[in-house]
């Protein structure tokens, strides 16, 4: 029995040894400072990560997604590193486990590629930052208002409202056509006329109509030129440049108000027509 109680169990140490006041009194006092070692760590971790993601919704000029997203990285990587400093207290050699960790995300990486390729791609367009929150946007045949990017997935709602949800891989591999990237979009419209009316006449409606509205932007220059000579109209293209988010409301209001003010005008707007000639007995 005493032989076993001297024999070395851990550290060189005996139980004897183990037992002693001594060692229980750095064990606790171990276990204390690794508390106090992760209460800071949290602590400062929590604060970092607000104090960036607070840069982001200070400035407007800045993009709040990039920040989150920083504050968040910032902040899982002050915590990694306390969990490091509380092995290191218990005298636990950190360089072993790294190396086991390595592995293990080795071996998780390969059995999770699609899912680290919508975390590549989420990483790229949060740095590179083609669309951002509020874009209203065109990717993979869905169109939307983007209402969150995260590092698996970009959160659209369509235009009715729905929610959609899209992989980042299939965003950032895919053509996005961002209508919110400037601050202004031309409208265009085709007005056909009958071949019977005075083309400067109605010309002159279509401009005036439009360019009365206050949405109508005079620079550029509007362009209201004859475009197509159809079977049974002449029509005119017609492009002028507006507020972008005053775009879908103003081109639906124009056609309106211009086919009003062609009707006031006199000025005929044709249909298609076909004749059915019956053939004599």
């Amino acid at each position: 029995m005493q032989d076993l109680l001297n024999t070395p169990i851990w550290g060189g140490k005996s139980l004897t040894d183990l037992l002693t006041l001594e060692f229980l009194a750095s064990i606790v006092g171990s276990v204390l400072g690794a508390i106090t070692i992760l209460l800071v760590g949290f602590v400062i971790a929590g604060w970092v990560g607000r104090r960036i993601t607070k840069l982001g919704e200070k400035y407007r000029h800045l993009d709040d997604t990039l920040f989150k997203f920083l504050g968040n990285i910032i902040r899982y990587v002050i915590i990694g590193f306390s969990f490091l400093f509380i092995l290191n207290t218990f005298g636990i050699q950190t360089t072993s486990i790294v190396a086991v960790i390595g592995a293990a995300g080795l071996a998780i990486g390969l059995a999770l590629q699609g899912t680290l390729s919508n975390v590549a791609a989420g990483v790229m367009i949060i740095f590179f930052r083609p669309i951002k929150i509020d874009d209203f946007i065109e990717v993979n045949g869905k169109m939307g208002t983007v209402k969150d990017i995260t590092l698996n997935f970009t959160e659209l709602a369509s235009v009715v409202n729905v929610q959609i949800i899209i992989p980042n891989s299939q965003v950032w591999g895919n053509t996005i056509t961002n209508y919110s990237a400037y601050p202004t979009r031309r409208a265009e419209w085709e007005f056909g006329v009958g071949y019977g009316a005075n083309l400067a006449d109605a010309e002159q409606i279509i401009r005036d109509t439009i360019m009365a509205d206050p949405r109508s932007h005079v620079d550029p220059e509007p362009f209201i030129q004859v475009n197509t000579l159809n079977a049974s109209s002449v029509d005119f293209l017609v492009r002028v440049w507006c507020d972008r988010t005053e775009y879908f409301a103003y081109q639906a209001d124009m056609k309106r108000k211009v086919k009003e003010a062609l009707d006031a005008g006199g000025i005929d707007i044709p249909f298609p027509t076909r004749t059915i000639l019956q053939a004599a007995n």
